[in-house]
């Protein structure tokens, strides 16, 4: 293999909300962090042993834009994007660094905003015993035995 490949896919909780950044010409930049867990229970002790990493979320322009619409503290999201680390002087003479994943693509699991306005909904909507008896579910689908035609 010639090439190579930097890419991440996460999927995790926001750890607070999107920050933003404008930039003269238009661009704006939207910064969280977003929190993974690994779960395992060890083995000498039997208990479960949860460690969660830390990763800072970068997401440019537009995508930072609705992300900052519609993401809050807590919310799940998918994420993918690029490894980048960037290093600058602090202001002490040290080099400090910072290990970024840039995002190209992501898509919202779920949302704070999303979950209350179904709550909300869900009790505003509740059927009444005539309309939920009136109501049944469908059969099943009967299966033929067809093979159709589908790779999996």
């Amino acid at each position: 293999m010639s090439g190579t490949l930097n890419k991440v896919m996460l999927i995790g909780h926001l750890g607070d909300d999107v920050k933003m950044h404008y930039f003269e010409g238009g661009n704006s930049l939207g910064r969280f962090p977003l929190a993974t867990n690994e779960t395992y229970v060890n083995r000498q002790t039997g208990e479960r042993v949860t460690n969660t990493e830390w990763h800072n979320i970068v997401v440019r322009n537009k995508a930072a834009e609705v992300c900052e619409k519609y993401l809050s503290k807590g919310d799940k999201i998918y994420v993918e994007g690029r490894i980048k680390t960037r290093q600058w002087q602090g202001e002490d003479g040290n080099t400090r660094y910072s290990t970024e994943i840039q995002v190209t693509d992501f898509t919202f699991l779920s949302t704070r905003k999303d979950n209350s306005e179904n709550n909300f909904s869900q009790a505003s909507s509740s059927p009444s015993a005539e309309n939920t008896s009136a109501k049944k579910d469908p059969a099943p689908p009967q299966d033929t035995g067809e093979d159709d035609d589908l790779p999996f």
